[in-house]
């Protein structure tokens, strides 16, 4: 048994990033600072992406963040690669609560919006390209209560997590979106109301014309429209959930 109880034998397969995520592995059992905490080298690097950017992630730079030298460092962390991997399950938190006995459709929405709000809290991870299955112990719980959302309801388990998993898709999609608009520098804002009329010929775009015409790019200041336009399109999908729920009743 190693020091988190689980039989070395069982966990024998397992990458090693996921056996580091879940506390199945002890690294840096030797060298100096060998107290270092897997959870306090994402901590800083968490920290030093805050500040810096999804570039300042290297190994050379977190160690420098650590008082490390990065020759040390990689007794803990072999690679970059293993510590983005790491670093993405971390960054997400613990998962949100949902109280018991909640409807499903207060319950989902509450977990995508808490989805969106903790990736938007660390918009340098949206950066970050998605290369494998999330497996860490964060996006489990996460997982877990977007299931527990949908409990109560009659759909299949295997659907449940269908809907769970399609539901993130959007929030990570969305949030992806609001951070690489809230990110480009713009020099001019475009204003579509006025600018597509002088590009658009009516008889070629006539759909689009008439919604601009309609006021379809009418804005109002008072309004977070980033905010309301996630709102608008999550309502969408609920809607579409709670008609495949009255199917399976």
């Amino acid at each position: 048994m190693d020091s988190s109880g689980a039989d070395t034998a069982a966990t024998g397969d397992l990458p090693r990033t996921v056996k580091l995520a879940w506390g199945l592995a002890e690294p840096g059992s030797r060298g100096p600072r060998r107290g270092l905490s897997i959870e306090q080298i994402l901590d800083a690097a968490i920290e030093l992406a805050d500040e810096e950017g999804a570039s300042a992630l290297s190994m050379a730079r977190l160690a420098k963040q650590l008082g490390f030298t990065t020759m040390s460092l990689y007794r803990y962390v072999k690679s970059k690669d293993e510590l983005i991997q790491l670093v993405t399950d971390r960054v997400v938190g613990p998962a949100p609560h949902i109280e018991p006995g909640s409807p499903w459709r207060d319950a989902l929405a509450h977990w995508a919006t808490a989805e969106y709000e903790a990736l938007l809290r660390h918009r340098w991870w949206l950066q970050l390209p998605i290369t494998a299955v999330p497996t860490g112990p964060n996006n489990m719980a996460w997982l877990d209560a977007g299931l527990g959302a949908l409990a109560a309801t009659t759909l299949p388990p295997a659907l449940k997590f269908t809907v769970v998993v399609n539901t993130s898709l959007y929030v990570i999609g969305r949030a992806r979106f609001a951070a690489d608009i809230a990110s480009t520098p713009s020099t001019e804002e475009v204003a579509y109301g006025a600018l597509l009329p002088q590009l658009l010929d009516p008889a070629r775009f006539p759909h689009l014309t008439g919604a601009v015409a309609a006021g379809a790019f009418d804005t109002d200041p008072d309004i977070e429209w980033d905010d309301a336009d996630f709102t608008f399109a999550l309502d969408l999908l609920l809607d579409g959930i709670e008609k495949l729920i009255d199917e399976h009743r």
